[in-house]
């Protein structure tokens, strides 16, 4: 199948500093695609170049839209941007109008004369009435979603969408994009440091300085850059019999670690020492792993 985006050596510069350095990838479509990477490792950057913000310096982005011949980013941009939607971090509404106006506001801008399907499916019914300003985080996320969604795009891009949120609001942000996908379809570009949405996606492409580092779905990143481990609590002679079986392990507080291959190297361990193990638990590998494997541990500033 054609891929609904097709990215091949995109590049970005600004003056001499290289944010977006020859990056190629393709978006399924139907997927949730995430684009991984700790701050400042051109994730925005790119967004901006594949939603017509900001020109690419060279390489090519060309869009397959359903029914029509494929788009060409730099040529066809208009005809890019009437089948995207977009979602910021930064929120394009007006936090003194009530949910109602600023949605019809942005109806009559698309041409489009009811709100009421987007709201539908977002489960905004109740928020029609009340300020956008006076919304929660989560609330004000899936009106912000809503806002994206009024000119029916095939492609939602997603820049951090749950950033700050609280649990609850995030979760309800995800009820709404994953009713987006299963309902209409929709194609969606997630751009993200948050591992536990990344778990989400059908696809990973990890960013960092400017360029793509690794690529795989979730299992085949934490195949390929995580380790499991095996927790145990255990007396003291645990750790000698550990020591004795040329065994490294680690201790943390009252826990015994030991990284294994897999879990079938973790299943030998234990019933090899079952006689003196109180306790185990076996910890696969996390996208957190992956994510500090592959871009260290040192903290990243806007």
């Amino acid at each position: 199948m054609t891929p609904i985006i097709d990215v091949t050596d995109l590049t970005r510069t600004y003056g001499s500093f290289t944010a977006v350095d020859s990056i190629s990838f393709r978006v399924e479509r139907g997927s949730l695609f995430a684009f991984l990477g700790p701050n400042g490792a051109g994730k925005s950057t790119t967004i901006s170049v594949l939603t017509t913000l900001a020109p690419a310096q060279s390489g090519s982005v060309t869009y397959s839209i359903i029914d029509e011949d494929p788009r060409l980013l730099g040529r066809d941009d208009a005809a890019i941007r009437s089948r995207i939607g977009v979602v910021f971090q930064d929120s394009l509404l007006d936090r003194p109008l009530s949910v109602r106006a600023n949605l019809a506001t942005r109806a009559r801008w698309y041409g489009v004369d009811s709100i009421d399907d987007v709201c539908h499916v977002l489960r905004l019914d109740d928020l029609l009435p009340r300020t956008y300003g006076a919304l929660s985080g989560g609330q004000r996320r899936r009106v912000d979603i809503a806002r994206a969604l009024l000119a029916s795009p095939e492609i939602l891009f997603l820049d951090e969408p749950t950033t700050g949120l609280d649990p609850q609001s995030r979760r309800l942000v995800w009820d709404a994009i994953t009713s987006l996908r299963e309902d209409l379809g929709v194609t969606v570009f997630l751009s993200t440091h948050d591992m536990d949405e990344a778990e989400r996606a059908d696809h990973v492409e990890i960013i960092d300085h400017g360029r793509i580092i690794a690529s795989g779905t979730p299992a085949q990143l934490r195949a390929a850059y995580s380790r499991d481990r095996v927790l145990l609590r255990g007396p003291t002679s645990l750790e000698v019999a550990l020591e004795d079986a040329g065994i490294t392990w680690t201790r943390v507080r009252d826990v015994i670690e030991v990284t294994v291959a897999d879990s079938a190297e973790a299943w030998s361990i234990i019933n090899d020492h079952q006689g003196l193990i109180w306790d185990f638990e076996v910890s696969h590998g996390t996208m957190d792993d992956v994510f500090l494997n592959l871009t260290g541990t040192n903290l990243r500033e806007d």
